[in-house]
């Protein structure tokens, strides 16, 4: 079984609608994005790191903290290796389509700050669109 927050039977049972959980996913997702973000600015920016390792670590460190939340709160699903093998391949691939993006815009853009954000915010939703879906729709329906 993955390592994961403590979880108790309360939890699991119960039934979360659409709405609550889209509220859930974005809630968790602008704060796991103020985490990727403030760490990809400051490794970027204050360390000098290369744009794509600044957001590559961003990245990690977002999307770890998002499953862990949307797991317990948003989806309220029990801990399972199948879904947590699931959500790797997910997070493998949005990190390519969210530090691709990134990258991609970066060389596009003159490098400041502010095309940085914008080129953040443009990744980041792609990815945060493939991420609902996919785990809406497939991985937490995986018992």
């Amino acid at each position: 079984m993955p390592i994961e927050l403590p979880f108790d039977d309360e939890e699991a049972s119960t039934s979360v609608d659409l709405k609550t959980q889209l509220i859930r996913f974005v809630a968790t997702g602008a704060g796991s994005a103020v985490l990727d973000y403030g760490l990809t600015m400051l490794l970027q920016y204050a360390v000098g790191a290369p744009f794509w390792l600044a957001k590559a670590c961003g990245f990690i460190l977002g999307t770890t903290v998002a499953y862990l939340i949307n797991r317990r709160w948003t989806f309220r699903a029990e801990p399972s290796t199948a879904r947590f093998i699931a959500v790797i391949a997910l997070y493998a691939v949005t990190f390519g389509v969210n530090v691709g993006l990134y990258a991609w815009l970066s060389h596009m853009w003159e490098e400041t700050a502010i095309y940085s954000a914008l080129a953040f915010v443009i990744a980041q939703g792609v990815a945060t669109v493939i991420n609902f879906v996919v785990q809406r729709a497939v991985i937490f329906k995986i018992k």
